[in-house]
């Protein structure tokens, strides 16, 4: 198969759904799509899983400044290092863990771990925590079901997440705090949804722990600094005092001396005047 050869089937990467969502984007602000049509394309862009139920999302569109039908990839292009491409991993990886229960105790699910498609958890007279700060993601969207019992589940999301409540709450809540904040581009949506009766189930945003420690060094740099900062201006402050009170000393030493010094109007005693000899003295 030639790379210009059709592959309908091929699965797409995330990449490929993101240049599919350019196109999109371009559309919109030149007026070819309203508002409605463009949410509605570009969440079939994101959900597509294949080549060829991306390649009509963008049929009928110019790619930018052509007229020539947009192409998808064939080929898998590495994300940058450090992007969402290379957490969210697809394929056939179901994740590290799919279910947790707590009956009057706890769970958590956090640090280095692959999250599923769909996480079940349950928590009765207890409580659990799934932190997905530092997960990979098995596909761009995931499903936490959660279903808390006078108990309560806490999601911890990062950063550029978009995440969507969808829970129901009986004598209990979901919260939706951190619905609608914008996402960054390619990463993963977190659908929360689920029970809760007489108990809660909360979303946090928060920093990795990694990115809070170069925060936490990046306050601590600044604080030296700014004390180093301190530090030099009370020794330049006490350096200007103590050459003001030298001043001021010799200043008054020089009073002293001429408060001292005896009456002389004529100035006989000057030594700088040498007294001219009159002739008769010579």
């Amino acid at each position: 198969m030639t790379d210009d050869a059709p592959a309908p089937d091929l699965r797409a990467s995330d990449a490929d759904r993101e240049r599919v969502a350019e196109v999109l984007r371009d559309a919109l602000a030149e007026g070819r799509l309203d508002m409605e049509e463009f949410q509605e394309r570009l969440d079939a862009t994101y959900q597509a899983r294949t080549y060829g139920e991306l390649a009509p999302i963008t049929r009928d569109l110019p790619a930018s400044g052509t007229v020539v039908a947009p192409s998808v990839s064939l080929t898998k292009d590495p994300g940058a290092s450090g992007s969402w491409a290379d957490r969210i991993v697809g394929g056939d990886d179901s994740g590290t863990s799919t279910w947790a229960v707590a009956v009057m105790s706890g769970f958590q699910r956090k640090g280095r771990w692959t999250a599923p498609r769909r996480f079940n958890c349950f928590a009765f007279w207890g409580g659990g925590e799934i932190d997905l700060r530092e997960a990979n993601f098995a596909d761009r969207e995931i499903v936490i079901n959660a279903v808390a019992i006078m108990g309560g589940v806490d999601v911890i999301v990062p950063p550029g997440v978009e995440v969507v409540v969808r829970g129901v709450g009986i004598m209990g809540g979901f919260d939706h705090r951190e619905e609608g904040v914008p996402p960054e581009p390619g990463a993963p949506r977190v659908i929360v949804s689920g029970l809760a009766f007489w108990g809660g189930v909360g979303v946090q945003r928060k920093l990795p722990r990694a990115e809070r420690q170069r925060l936490r060094e990046e306050r601590r740099r600044e604080k030296q600094a700014l004390k180093e900062e301190l530090r030099r201006e009370h020794l330049e402050r006490a350096e200007r005092q103590r050459q003001e009170h030298l001043d001021s000393a010799e200043r008054h030493r020089r009073e002293l001396e001429e408060s001292r010094r005896p009456h002389d109007p004529l100035n006989l005693h000057s030594p700088h005047k040498q007294h001219e000899r009159r002739p008769e003295d010579r």
